[in-house]
């Protein structure tokens, strides 16, 4: 009997267990439709005909695949000049401020001098500042530059970020602090110590940092559209608003560009998708 009852109460635990695994996953699969669902439908939108985007009641799937969408927009933008300025954006975008916020995070968890603390809570106000209120600083700096409708215009306010230098510093400070004194018990100076030991063993966090940095200089649309206003000198995101137009709006188009705009992040987050999920896991290390 008793052996009957044990064999009863594992039996009803594992159904338990079953179920609420089976609940687990059904919440977690429509999480995804509902995540996945937009993107889809940006997708299917831009092979439909104008007729079909404004179809009612809407079709999720177009009638047929029609690419004149893809090449209404090639045609309307100068997207291959467009597609050019925003990858030079990004990469100088992200190598400036990795370097910037490599190097200021490293001091900041690594290095003593005097007023560290205050500087970095001075340096970590600016995240509790919303960005609109440095829009016209930066742009009467840019204008007094003579920088408007330039590229330089476009990344040079974007050269350092005091998320990134945060995000770094925890990496910093997780790594235990013996490396750094039997480095300088060889004869390493604080260069080599960075460069050679430490930032080896920060890479995740960097990674972390450049997709996060290349996807915000990727996507940028406020700063670009209020400083520049030639659409050879545009980006991605600012020129995809021209699709739309006064009184109606090509939907097809407008999902088409999309399209292009935001493949190049999903082939880098695809990448490098080991080291980002390592990056942000690991950012909460306290040392």
């Amino acid at each position: 009997m008793g052996e009957l009852r044990l064999r009863e109460g594992g039996n009803t635990m594992s159904k338990s267990a079953s179920r609420k695994r089976l609940l687990i996953h059904i919440l977690l699969i429509a999480g995804i439709a509902i995540t996945v669902f937009p993107f889809l439908w940006m997708v299917f939108t831009s092979f439909k005909t104008l007729p079909e985007s404004m179809k009612i009641p809407p079709a999720v799937l177009p009638e047929a695949l029609n690419t004149e969408s893809y090449q209404y927009v090639w045609d309307v933008l100068p997207f291959g000049t467009i597609y050019t300025n925003t990858i030079i954006v990004t990469i100088i975008t992200v190598l400036v401020q990795v370097a910037f916020c490599t190097m200021a995070a490293y001091g900041f968890a690594r290095i003593d001098f005097p007023f560290k603390n205050a500087i970095f809570l001075i340096i970590l106000s600016i995240l509790m500042v919303p960005g609109q209120i440095f829009l016209i600083p930066q742009y009467l700096i840019i204008q007094k530059l003579g920088m408007i409708n330039t590229l330089p215009g476009l990344f040079l306010p974007n050269l350092f970020s005091a998320f990134g230098t945060f995000l770094l510093r925890q990496f910093f400070m997780s790594l235990p602090k013996e490396l750094e004194e039997a480095a300088l018990l060889d004869g390493c100076n604080r260069f080599q110590i960075f460069g050679k030991i430490m930032l080896p063993l920060v890479k995740p966090g960097i990674v972390a940092l450049v997709i996060f940095t290349a996807k915000f200089a990727w996507n940028d649309f406020m700063w670009p559209l209020i400083v520049n206003s030639d659409p050879a000198k545009m980006t991605l995101a600012p020129a995809l608003s021209l699709l739309k137009g006064q009184y109606a709006t090509n939907y097809p188009a407008q999902m088409a560009g999309a399209v292009l705009a935001v493949i190049p992040m999903i082939v880098l987050f695809f990448i490098f998708q080991k080291q980002f999920i390592e990056g942000v896991a690991q950012s909460g290390i306290k040392g």
